[in-house]
């Protein structure tokens, strides 16, 4: 029986190399010079430091065409809140988000039993297995996930015969 598998991922090499050359390029502007604006990263962990929320704002308009350019998907990115350090000086966390999350694998489980599809989904962990009779059909429920979820990136893998 046909099936493929619905996932999410992120090759954290190419971020790690998004990350080096936006800090690069922060280093080099003249608008960060005697700042402390820097992009940490441990694994699925930005922490983005700056002197206000404006060079915050600024490092992102940096590190977003980065990972662009190394084919990064920026919709797995989750902003959290602004803190305050001390002083003047404010951070940022930003979480990767790999994997599908429940509430999403649900979403996807969902809609394609609402679609009356001859196939059939199942949470697998981290990922959603599809699988039905035929190949055409499995094609077909890939372009209705790709056309109803838009704000998550999604990869479909592991497709087999």
């Amino acid at each position: 029986m046909p099936s493929f598998d619905v996932m999410s991922e992120v090759d954290l090499v190419a971020l790690r190399n998004a990350v080096d050359v936006a800090n690069r390029k922060i280093g080099n502007r003249y608008d960060f010079k005697g700042s402390d604006a820097r992009i940490e990263q441990n694994e699925k962990l930005l922490t983005l430091h700056g002197d206000s929320d404006f060079q915050l704002d600024q490092m992102k308009a940096v590190l977003l065409p980065e990972m662009t350019a190394k084919k990064v998907d920026v919709r797995c990115l989750d902003y959290g809140d602004v803190q305050k350090v001390g002083g003047n000086k404010v951070k940022q966390e930003v979480k990767v988000r790999v994997g599908v999350e429940q509430d999403l694998a649900k979403k996807i489980v969902k809609l394609l039993k609402d679609s009356k599809m001859k196939v059939q989904a199942s949470i697998q962990g981290d990922a959603v297995r599809v699988s039905g009779a035929k190949r055409d059909t499995l094609q077909d429920a890939i372009a209705l996930v790709r056309k109803e979820i838009t704000d998550f990136p999604l990869q479909y893998g592991n497709f087999r015969d």
